[in-house]
């Protein structure tokens, strides 16, 4: 564990203490997990930026998915019904 310190604005600072006694939790453990959660955030939006910048690369190349392939998947969820994410 390493120590970090950070100088917040009163307001910031205010609305934290009250949510950590509220939550009965340390003010630092309510930061802590609020960072976590948004370091997550941050990681999982630069991965699908990735993945999107890299589809639209190499979309129509010969990396791209083979027309069988995909017109059967198609094909496969206008049968089950099932809505693509």
């Amino acid at each position: 564990m390493k120590n970090f310190h950070l100088p917040l604005p009163e307001q910031t600072y205010s609305k934290l203490r009250a949510e950590a006694e509220r939550m009965h939790v340390p003010a630092t453990t309510l930061a802590r997990e609020a960072i976590d959660l948004w370091l997550r955030h941050e990681m999982r939006k630069a991965r699908h930026e990735a993945i999107a910048a890299y589809a639209e690369e190499a979309g129509g190349g010969d990396l791209d998915l083979d027309r069988d392939l995909e017109s059967a998947g198609i094909e496969h969820l206008a049968k089950t019904g099932k809505a693509p994410k």
